[in-house]
């Protein structure tokens, strides 16, 4: 039985690290294992220049610890004013390596998103044209959709329409949720790829819903039915290089996770690796880790693979329940039972 484990240092191909007083916080749990991360972009004010990219970036830089060796890889939002040539000109410049479209509403700090796809169609085609990764939330806004089924329905109404209509277009369908991404997936070409979360391999909708409200496993898009679950888990464990690592990592404090309108939000970074592990060992895929974490979200996004390693032992893992942060207490994810897989 396998005791050790010798891997690629992972990246996190979808994190989010906030600002000020959070991102000190919860930087390091990011850099004690992964070398790399796409920094969402949806602060307040959203990242909607290549200055404002520019910025940010720096901020991280500064926050991270001593000693650590870890690369922003910078993200814009795309709203409808985003003008292509700055977004050509931030690529070009080795500064921004995707741009992130959110459906006006999606999610947290959304507001800022999409709402007319047509406006955005000169900067997808420029995208096209440069080979920039358009990173996807894919789910639709429309109220009369049940939420549990906004994945499906933007794939069909939105993803499908904009790939077929801006030929070349490189994306990233983000935290897929659902067997109907994994099947979308698995029929398309090499311009598409999909991140899984840690989360989204180990939860379902019950895990959240039944027995009481579980804030702590809130998130968007939000779990969905075993079925779908075990779909997300054949496919990350499957060593297809369509499917790589996007933990979308997302601290709040408990304060606002337990509002009666909460926060959506997974904050995975500490134990990440160590539940990882756990669930490839569980389904005989513990050869296909690397691939996952650490070869696939490279590969599709035109970078080199990490050549420094990390060592997960089979030795029992300790991590943090909380994280005391300067706006508060920040909850770990809790994947509900023990972890065997620890770094070393």
């Amino acid at each position: 039985m396998t005791q050790s484990l010798t891997i690629r240092r992972p990246d996190d191909w979808h994190l989010h690290l906030r600002d000020g007083a959070m991102l000190q916080a919860v930087l390091p749990a990011t850099t004690a294992h992964f070398a790399r991360a796409i920094i969402m972009p949806n602060l307040v004010p959203p990242v909607v220049t290549s200055a404002k990219a520019m910025e940010y970036r720096d901020r991280i830089l500064a926050a991270v610890p001593e000693g650590a060796d870890f690369t922003p890889l910078m993200t814009l939002y795309l709203t409808e004013d985003t003008d292509p040539a700055d977004v050509a000109a931030a690529q070009a410049s080795g500064l921004v390596h995707a741009v992130k479209l959110y459906p006006a509403g999606a999610t947290t700090n959304s507001a800022s998103g999409v709402s007319n796809f047509d406006k955005v169609r000169p900067v997808l085609e420029k995208m096209a044209e440069i080979g920039l990764p358009l990173c996807v939330h894919g789910e639709v806004t429309d109220p009369d959709i049940d939420i549990f089924d906004r994945e499906a329905v933007f794939i069909d109404r939105v993803l499908d329409p904009i790939r077929l209509s801006t030929p070349g277009l490189r994306v990233v369908m983000e935290h897929i949720t659902t067997k109907d991404a994994v099947d979308y997936a698995r029929t398309q070409d090499d311009t598409l790829g999909a991140t899984i979360t840690t989360h989204h391999l180990v939860i379902n909708r019950n895990h959240i819903l039944a027995g009481g409200i579980k804030p702590h496993y809130y998130c968007l898009p939000v779990a969905k039915r075993e079925e779908h679950r075990l779909a997300l888990r054949a496919a990350a464990t499957s060593g297809d290089a369509r499917f790589f690592l996007g933990t979308d990592s997302a601290p709040h404090t408990d304060a606002n996770k337990l509002l009666p309108c909460g926060c959506a939000g997974c904050f995975t970074a500490p134990n990440t690796l160590s539940i990882l592990a756990q669930v490839f060992e569980e389904d005989g895929a513990l050869d296909q880790l690397e691939g996952f974490t650490s070869l696939n979200g490279p590969a599709f996004y035109r970078l080199p693979a990490n050549t420094d390693t990390i060592t997960l032992e089979k030795s029992g893992a300790n991590y943090p329940s909380h994280i005391d942060t300067a706006d508060g207490l920040v909850t770990v994810f809790d994947p509900g039972f023990p972890l065997d897989w620890a770094v070393r």
